[in-house]
């Protein structure tokens, strides 16, 4: 496959081939399947994370990167702002990331990290909530993701910064799921 284009910045350029970026988006739609039931059984009738999760796997599957994966991801993400609860939005959000993820961009930032993990740390975040909270709940989730990353996907993420530091549990259990990749 070609590589898709880079662009520069302080950290240096990132090469991203498209079957890498099919492998980043399986592993986020992996995540987002296993926790879309959480969102589908309280909004049934909103149909926008499911559409997204689909538009990830047709991408992961083969086909091209579309428009469909960015619109798709929004609707998701618009979900998520209208669940009725933090699982189910963390469950549509997930579904969005899938779909965002085949846009990973080329770019050294450590924010772009977001694009490869946060839907494994969401759907880790999901476990400890139906654990009552328990944050052992989340890193065991966590450890499940690092052991679902192909040596590719490993590849890629070893091309980003680490993770950004953040407060918020979702971005605390990307920060351990990226750390334990890189020590892989």
């Amino acid at each position: 496959m070609g590589r898709v284009e880079s662009a520069e910045n302080a950290f240096g350029d990132v090469e991203l081939t498209m079957d890498e970026l099919r492998e980043v988006t399986r592993y986020a739609a992996e995540s987002a399947q296993a926790v879309l039931p959480v969102f589908e059984q309280a909004v049934p009738a909103d149909l926008r994370p499911r559409a997204a999760l689909d538009a990830a796997w047709d991408f992961a599957g083969g086909e091209r990167r579309t428009r469909l994966q960015r619109v798709t991801a929004l609707d998701a993400h618009r979900a998520a702002k209208e669940a009725p609860s933090e699982p189910a939005a963390l469950a549509a959000r997930c579904a969005g990331d899938a779909a965002a993820a085949g846009y990973l961009h080329p770019i050294a930032k450590a924010t772009q990290v977001g694009h490869i993990l946060r839907a494994a740390a969401g759907a880790a975040r999901i476990a400890e909530l139906h654990a009552g909270g328990d944050e052992a709940a989340g890193m065991a989730a966590v450890e499940q993701a690092r052991c679902r990353a192909s040596p590719l996907l490993v590849a890629v993420l070893s091309r980003y910064p680490r993770a950004p530091i953040s407060k918020s549990r979702v971005g605390q259990l990307m920060s351990a799921l990226d750390a334990s990749l890189r020590e892989r």
